[in-house]
């Protein structure tokens, strides 16, 4: 479809950036969520880790200026705007600086690539009650498709998976293993959703350029209770495993479900994972996430394109592109 925009708007998770915010930030993030305070004050270590900051605003402020100036070659150079879920930015105060600012119609950008709930459906239910709390001459927002098959994701994930390997000496490749991760969600919410197949789909796409690899997808970073059901296998027990069918193997994780090397990457992967190996005897190298790969940055603008311009969609594999505007019920919270 061709349609008129005069910005974009990147929209994303949200992070604390000192201490003093790390409480206060997760307090958003669990309202209304049956969470135990015990798994909070928990989670808070992870960020406490790391001087209570979380590297997903940085990484968010380095996207935007690659974006800004991929658009800036294009016809398509449209101011940027940033607001988040969670923690300053928020949408509220973004959607009413770009009503200040004149904007009238905006596409977003979500920074997750697959469709679920919480990936998708609750980003334009918090637009729109931000759009609600704004009020007369808020801007129209339009969200942009889900890019889990686009090849602009799919090649610098297997970039990155390549730059990984070469940590690994060549004659030991046969015995090498991927484990591709994502962040887990309860099976009641993947029943109403693609998300487990949009993954699936996704390794396959990766590993059939990579060639004659063994993989599998496991998930991480489950915060809900023990009673509860949530996707497995945890990337903590396929080390295990691995381990005890062979110990002299290499390990290549691969966190395909992330954008951007975040909390759940540096404390669930690098920290908790990589001493599970170290403890184990278990080689493991983490690929990074695609971030501001230039392919990657560009994929951007051609989902820009592709709603402002028209131009074909492009997708990997058997699922095709997901469309523009997704469907009423799709990706429905189910509780």
């Amino acid at each position: 479809m061709n349609q008129t925009y005069d910005a974009i708007l990147v929209v994303s998770f949200g992070g604390p950036e000192g201490h003093e915010e790390v409480m206060p930030f997760l307090e958003n993030v669990l309202q209304g969520k049956r969470i135990p305070r015990e798994r909070m004050l928990e989670v808070a270590e992870h960020y406490y880790h790391f001087g209570g900051i979380s590297p997903i605003n940085s990484q968010n402020r380095a996207l935007i200026a690659a974006l800004e100036k991929q658009l800036s070659t294009t016809s398509l150079a449209l101011p940027i705007y940033w607001g988040n879920r969670n923690w300053h930015p928020l949408l509220p105060d973004t959607l009413r600086q770009m009503r200040d600012d004149g904007i009238r119609r905006a596409l977003a950008f979500v920074t997750s690539a697959f469709s679920s709930y919480s990936g998708c459906r609750q980003y334009r239910e918090d637009i729109a009650a931000a759009q609600q709390q704004v009020g007369e001459g808020v801007p129209q927002v339009d969200k942009l498709r889900v890019f889990f098959n686009h090849p602009g994701f799919i090649e610098p994930v297997v970039e990155r998976v390549q730059d990984a390997l070469e940590q690994i000496p060549s004659q030991r490749h046969q015995k090498t293993h991927l484990v591709y991760t994502a962040h887990s969600i309860p099976e009641s919410m993947a029943t109403s959703c693609s998300y487990a197949e949009q993954l699936q789909d996704a390794c396959r796409l990766v590993s059939n350029r990579l060639g004659d690899f063994s993989w599998q997808l496991v998930y991480q970073s489950r915060s809900g209770p023990p009673t509860q059901a949530w996707l497995e296998p945890d990337i903590c027990d396929c080390l295990r495993e691995l381990h005890a069918q062979n110990p002299d193997q290499d390990v290549v994780v691969v966190p395909l479900g992330f954008i951007s090397d975040h909390m759940e990457v540096l404390f669930d992967l690098d920290t908790e994972a990589k001493e599970l190996c170290q403890e184990l005897g278990l080689n493991m190298v983490r690929a990074k996430t695609v971030g501001t790969h230039r392919r990657f940055v560009q994929m951007i603008c051609e989902l820009i394109m592709e709603r402002m311009q028209g131009s074909q969609p492009q997708a990997l594999g058997r699922l095709g592109p997901n469309p523009d505007v997704c469907p009423a019920k799709c990706c429905p919270l189910v509780r």
